[in-house]
């Protein structure tokens, strides 16, 4: 009778801590339907059609917020774009499920390169050639475009010391 209390109680404690470790599913079992939405944004992607890409990816990352392939496609969405913050971002919540993901890692030193950051891609690129131990592709593409530099209007804005006046600014959003 004396044991009765503390018995109930501990016995409470297990069953609330094992019911929430079977409710939830294994990191590398990814929502079949996230897949599929993955599988569609990487063919809108293929096809040049941002939009749709960019819903359909969306949509996996709503379906299963631990699809880390869908956050690098979204990347790849918003570089084509011309949006490599939201690209770098969306590298770093792939990196945040999988540090040591090459592709994430070699696409995000490629939108640093876009945004005109090219010591952090080195870093990056320093990191991936870690991993991968011997040459790889990431390593390939990440050192050629560290190599390219980056976009000749981000090296003029960064060398200029001139703020144009308002209204003039010019913007290399859509050319290509």
């Amino acid at each position: 009778m004396r044991f009765s209390p503390v018995a109930m109680a501990l016995s409470l404690t297990l069953f609330a801590v094992s019911s929430g470790a079977n409710g939830q599913r294994a990191d590398d079992q990814i929502n079949p339907k996230s897949l599929a939405a993955l599988s569609e944004g990487q063919a809108a992607l293929r096809a040049g059609n941002l939009e749709a890409a960019n819903d359909a990816l969306e949509t996996a990352l709503a379906i299963d917020p631990r699809n880390r392939s869908a956050f690098v496609a979204l990347g790849r969405v918003a570089q084509a774009q011309q949006l490599p913050g939201k690209a770098i971002r969306m590298y770093f919540e792939a990196l945040s499920l999988e540090p040591n993901d090459l592709n994430a890692l070699s696409a995000q030193g490629e939108a640093m390169v876009q945004k005109g950051a090219v010591e952090r891609a080195r870093a990056n690129l320093a990191r991936v050639r870690a991993l991968c131990k011997s040459e790889c592709a990431p390593a390939v593409q990440l050192a050629a475009a560290i190599a390219k530099g980056p976009p000749p209007a981000i090296v003029a804005a960064q060398t200029s010391d001139k703020v144009p006046p308002k209204g003039q600014e010019q913007s290399t959003v859509g050319q290509k």
